[in-house]
């Protein structure tokens, strides 16, 4: 018989050093103030480990006036009914949690398994934050206006035999960079709205250029100019003016939502920007190869969450042209020629689980003859001995106390968490939000293990335990 009750009692920890946090450099804090309030407005006990939110300017004398209470590292495991942690929790705090409490936070099971046996063995409940996904997928209509309008500009195309580049970054553009980067195109690339016809590539018959007029004003006259040489021009606004409305109503008509869809709990676009932020840094200051990084060759891998971040930092800081490498350009004998020219690569493609540590993206065969000395590889997928990235080079992800390192003098840096690079106040909001919303919006899960929605049900990794 189900005897799970709602979660009364709420315990919300402080980050120290813990298998992912070596010397306690992660400063973030799982829920800030004001969302503590409305927990407990809702009606919960919360208990706030002391010095908790310092790290991101969240004095205790902000909790207790929200209503909670502050107690010590040891006190704020114990009699909880659920503990709330950014992180995965110190070996040393697992003993302390009573046996069926429940334990929310991002847990990382595949990269840390002698923690994840150690709740095992103590019958602790986990809800992996990063593994929550909306339940049925959510389908903005900024996505589905773009993807149609992909659509309606390959449909006269081969699109395998063209070259599509974007011009200048905006989330209206989401939709279509990645339904087109689904067709494999022959090349794939993001332009910087500021760019000139100098520094323009292969433009011509076979060179598409997808822009968006409600954003961008061609201050180069760079449309003109594609027009002179033959390129072929497509504007996601006139689409939207002329079947933005029938297009959506259709799309959602017709093709049916998945039963899960994006993360819940995320900052993977700030984990891209501060990826790339990080590694025009190594590239400019460190590496030195280029001296800004308008002059560097920029390529990713992938074109998710973790990538749109980057391609949007990149183009901030200046970069002209982002190549876009999909599935199709990143086999053997494809990827090659793409590595040579790059200063700087960030990976943002994954593969699947069963193939980690069996297949790489970027192998140590590219590394010792294809990049070139100088260039800085940045890695924001990551993992660990026990769940390696697609950068074979990179065994596990660094950290915060050593955030690179160098072989054949080429740059690598895998940082686990890469918003604690100068982004953490901001994601420290943005997830407090996400979970407060979990915990009292749509999935409800204040109200216990025993009404898990399926977005949360599939998070729970490890249990469930009665206590």
């Amino acid at each position: 018989m189900n005897t799970f009750q709602p979660f009364h009692t709420i315990g919300l920890a402080k980050e120290i050093e813990s298998p992912e946090n070596p010397d306690g450099l992660e400063k973030r804090v799982a829920l800030i103030p004001a969302d503590v309030e409305q927990l407990v407005a809702a009606g919960a006990t919360v208990y706030v480990e002391t010095g908790a939110g310092l790290g991101v300017g969240y004095a205790d004398a902000a909790y207790t006036a929200a209503g909670a209470l502050l107690q010590s590292g040891d006190e704020i495991y114990q009699d909880k009914d659920l503990i709330i942690k950014f992180k995965g929790p110190a070996l040393e705090s697992i003993p302390l949690m009573r046996p069926g409490a429940t334990l929310f936070c991002m847990a990382h099971f595949h990269s840390f398994p002698k923690r994840a046996a150690a709740l095992q063995q103590h019958r602790i409940n986990v809800i992996a934050m990063e593994e929550i996904r909306e339940a049925p997928e959510a389908r903005p209509d900024e996505v589905v206006l773009a993807r149609m309008a992909a659509d309606n500009c390959l449909e006269p195309l081969r699109a395998r035999r063209m070259e599509l580049h974007f011009i200048g970054w905006s989330t209206r553009m989401v939709g279509a960079i990645r339904h087109i980067g689904r067709r494999r195109p022959r090349a794939l690339s993001l332009l910087n709205a500021d760019i000139t016809p100098q520094e323009l590539i292969n433009f011509g018959p076979r060179a598409l250029y997808f822009y968006d007029s409600a954003n961008f004003d061609d201050p180069h006259h760079i449309l003109p100019f594609l027009l002179e040489h033959n390129a072929l021009l497509y504007d996601l606004h006139v689409f939207e003016s002329q079947h933005g409305g029938r297009a959506t109503e259709y799309y959602n008509l017709t093709i049916p939502r998945k039963p899960f869809g994006q993360r819940r709990i995320q900052a993977l676009h700030e984990t891209g920007q501060a990826g790339a932020r990080y590694g025009a840094h190594l590239l400019t200051k460190v590496s030195r190869k280029v001296a800004a990084l308008r002059e560097a060759h920029v390529v990713v891998l992938g074109y998710g969450n973790v990538a749109l971040g980057a391609m949007d930092e990149c183009l901030q800081q200046g970069t002209h042209t982002v190549r876009i490498l999909t599935e199709r350009h990143t086999r053997k004998n494809e990827i090659e020629p793409w590595l040579a020219e790059a200063d700087l690569i960030i990976n943002g493609a994954d593969i699947p689980q069963e193939q980690h540590g069996k297949r790489f993206l970027i192998t140590r065969e590219h590394v010792d003859a294809v990049i070139q000395p100088g260039t800085v590889i940045i890695d924001l997928i990551g993992g660990s001995p026990t769940n390696r990235s697609p950068v074979e080079n990179i065994i596990e992800c660094t950290y915060m106390n050593d955030p690179y390192f160098i072989e054949q003098d080429v740059y690598f840096s895998a940082l686990w968490g890469w918003p604690m690079m100068g982004l953490m106040r901001e994601t420290t909001i943005k997830y407090s939000g996400q979970i407060l919303d979990v915990l009292l919006n749509e999935e409800r899960l204040i109200e216990g293990l025993g009404r898990l929605t399926p977005g949360v049900e599939q998070a729970l990794v490890c249990g469930p335990f009665y206590g």
